[in-house]
């Protein structure tokens, strides 16, 4: 199954380590693969390091493209983070 869905980074300070390692643990929690793409740039969910080089600032669409069994709740996971302002995440 694949799965599409996105989200726009809504905390000041973007896109930095902390988020995207919450990012890549919710990936490595799912069999499904990760693709997450942000204007041009599209990298593995499922790298921090890749992730961490789209560098996106408060206000950018990310747009994630999951495929697998567990696709959905991946994407929908995602989203949730993303849109909750990575709550929880320092």
């Amino acid at each position: 199954m694949r799965v599409e869905g996105e989200a726009r980074v809504c905390n000041e300070s973007g896109l930095h380590a902390r988020p995207c390692h919450a990012m890549v643990a919710m990936a490595l929690e799912h069999t499904s693969g990760l693709r997450v793409r942000c204007g041009e740039l599209e990298v593995s969910g499922k790298s921090i390091l890749e992730l961490m080089t789209l560098g996106a600032e408060k206000g950018t669409k990310l747009q994630f493209c999951a495929e697998g069994p567990d696709a959905e709740a991946l994407v929908a996971g995602l989203v949730s983070l993303v849109e909750s302002g990575f709550a929880g995440v320092s």
